[in-house]
């Protein structure tokens, strides 16, 4: 019985040691091979990559009819995080094209956290994908307005215009402007398109992104 006793808590010492390892999002991330493992989606698919609006947006592929689309978005990810698992959430799909929301969190995170800094993180992880795949058609979806990160409108301007201006000088990019559309006319964000948490939208937010979206996707 003791012998039992001891190896039920050598087990639950190395399952914790595993976890505590474990960086960030890790367990999203084996989810996705795990489903890989089973069927291994297509390559040259159109590939979202980024944080929780497109880990929500489940139903993404029936909002674009035509499109192949791979969803690879993963919690609250922050651009740190996508460059953590570039390997397994875009390098590996050979994507013909890459539409990425990310960079939200990061200014969430901490107030230590400037829109210099997600610029700079941007910039890391475009150069990444540079690398790799030297001309592949690059959308980035600009942050959003949040009514429950409302004050960070400033840092997120900021880091939409700084990405922006970048991107204009880069091929086969697109910065899609969504901020400005999920404004109401008194300049603050259209509160019918949220959920009730104020942060992630609801289908007429994702209608909003549709519209947007779907002029710069390749067929």
């Amino acid at each position: 019985m003791r012998k039992i006793k001891f190896a039920v808590l050598l087990l639950l010492v190395a399952s914790l040691t595993n976890a505590q390892e474990n960086p960030p999002f890790w367990d999203d991330v084996q989810a996705f091979k795990h489903q890989d493992s089973i069927q291994m989606p297509p390559q040259h698919a159109i590939l979202f990559v980024g944080s929780s609006s497109f880990t929500k947006w489940t139903d993404v592929q029936n909002y674009f009819p035509g499109y192949t689309i791979l969803n690879r978005g993963f919690g609250g990810s922050s651009l740190p995080d996508v460059i953590r698992y570039e390997n397994d959430v875009i390098f590996k799909y050979k994507p013909k094209q890459i539409v990425m929301y990310c960079g939200e969190n990061d200014l969430a995170a901490s107030d230590s956290v400037t829109a210099q800094m997600v610029f700079d993180r941007f910039k890391k992880l475009f150069s990444d994908i540079r690398k790799r795949f030297s001309n592949i058609p690059f959308v980035y979806i600009s942050l959003k307005p949040s009514p429950s990160r409302w004050e960070l409108r400033e840092k997120m301007i900021a880091a939409n215009n700084a990405i922006k201006n970048y991107l204009s000088k880069k091929k086969n990019t697109v910065f899609v402007d969504v901020y400005h559309k999920m404004l109401g006319p008194n300049g603050t964000p259209i509160k019918e398109i949220y959920v009730e948490d104020n942060l992630h939208m609801n289908a007429k937010g994702y209608g909003i992104w549709k519209k947007e979206i779907q002029p710069v996707l390749l067929r």
